[in-house]
């Protein structure tokens, strides 16, 4: 008799060192899970987990208490209805199309560019401190047109909300410096959205507090809240996403090699990280009736928790997904980053991320910027390093050793 082993338990040390192996104990013996630690429904299998991201009676109601409280107001992913799509075409605009080419693109290359020029004679430098943690702070800062003298303090208030909405265990301090965070961003905030009013730029902010959709225009206390998710979502899986890039290329070296010379791949290579290596890898969903789903049945108003990265990791869905594998035949590269994408990396259907194509060009612009710079990228210490995080997750450092290009 085959013995199913128990449940693992996602706020476990163990977990936190790997989680892919208990993702696929889930996967295999307990496709439905209700966790005790965080009170929610776990589902693990690719199928389920598209399936609720596209489902309407899976809400996003849960963001009510997980996010409105950290950004100040309500946000786009908590919305539904004519709600949402009002606010979204609000903001989508300009993230996609002509301004995200002919505005945006300059402000990535540039911020960049200066990042890279830091450490280009160093010989060696952190990637994750020095780059991937900065790139998409500063590029949103100046994509607001705020004063870039202040790339450190919005940094310090991204990492205190990032940090907030993974605080799985609810630790006090932690959740005491992302209200703060909250509290000092909406402060520094409102006097500018003023003068924005009455003397627009040519900027984000100032388009934020002009745009108009049927008649509804965003209030002040809308535009800081968007200003906070855009610092945290828009900056965590960019963060993550770049330093998990570079370090899933180099622990592979010939498809580092593959993707320095046929620079077609980088897309490619992005793409593929996002399943092998999600950034985040968990996001809630709220049942608006009892639904079956996973083999059994999650009640109306619990907490369902989409593990992406389990998702991912689905031999039901990718052939050997536990191979990091640039030229796979399962994930397509042309819709990664659309509605229509074949992972759930920025969700699907509806609440697809608003700033996906924004993410894809911070992305791919800082790692092509870097293998043009550095002819030579190596481990510094020989060994790729270990991911840290649960509800999101990339290394908290990236040591690399620099060859000139």
């Amino acid at each position: 008799m085959t013995t199913v082993p128990p449940p693992p338990d996602i706020l476990s040390p163990e977990f936190a060192a790997d989680p892919y192996p208990a993702y696929r104990v889930l996967r295999d013996h307990h496709p439905l899970h209700h966790h005790p630690g965080t009170d929610s429904y776990l589902l693990s299998r690719y199928e389920d987990v598209a399936r609720a991201f596209k489902d309407p009676v899976f809400t996003s109601d849960n963001y009510g208490w997980q996010l409105e409280p950290v950004h100040g107001g309500r946000t786009l992913p908590q919305m539904s209805g004519s709600e949402h799509a009002v606010r979204r075409a609000l903001v989508a605009p300009s993230f996609r199309g002509r301004a995200l080419r002919e505005r945006f693109q300059p402000v990535i290359e540039r911020n960049s560019r200066e990042l890279i020029d830091a450490f280009r004679d160093a010989g060696e430098a952190d990637l994750v401190a020095q780059f991937a943690t900065r790139l998409p702070v500063n590029v949103i800062v100046d994509m607001l047109g705020l004063d870039r003298a202040d790339h450190d303090l919005f940094h310090g208030w991204y990492v205190a909300v990032v940090g907030f909405l993974a605080n799985l265990t609810q630790d006090p301090e932690v959740a005491a410096a992302g209200i703060a965070a909250r509290d000092g961003l909406a402060d520094h905030l409102r006097p500018i959205i003023r003068r924005r009013r009455t003397s627009p730029g040519d900027d984000l902010l100032s388009e934020l507090c002009a745009a108009e959709v049927e008649g509804t225009r965003m209030s002040d206390r809308d535009i800081t809240a968007f200003v906070s998710l855009l610092l945290s979502a828009g900056g965590e899986t960019t963060d993550k996403a770049i330093a998990l890039v570079i370090r899933n290329l180099l622990a592979h070296p010939g498809q580092l090699a593959a993707v320095r010379a046929d620079r077609s791949l980088v897309p490619a290579a992005l793409t593929e990280t996002l399943r092998y290596s999600p950034p985040v890898q968990m996001i809630m969903r709220q049942p608006s009736a009892d639904v079956t789903v996973g083999g059994g049945t999650i009640p109306a108003g619990a907490t369902a928790t989409l593990l992406i990265g389990s998702a991912h990791r689905d031999e039901r869905r990718y052939a050997d997904p536990d191979v990091f594998d640039v030229s796979r035949g399962d994930l397509q590269t042309t819709t990664a980053f659309t509605a229509a994408a074949d992972h759930v990396a920025f969700a699907l259907g509806r609440h697809f991320c608003v700033g996906a194509l924004l993410a894809k060009a911070e992305v791919e612009t800082g790692i092509n910027q870097l293998l043009d710079a550095f002819g030579e990228l190596d481990f510094a210490d020989g060994a790729p390093p270990q991911e840290a995080g649960v509800f999101s997750r990339g290394p908290a450092d990236l040591r690399v050793r620099l060859g000139a290009g």
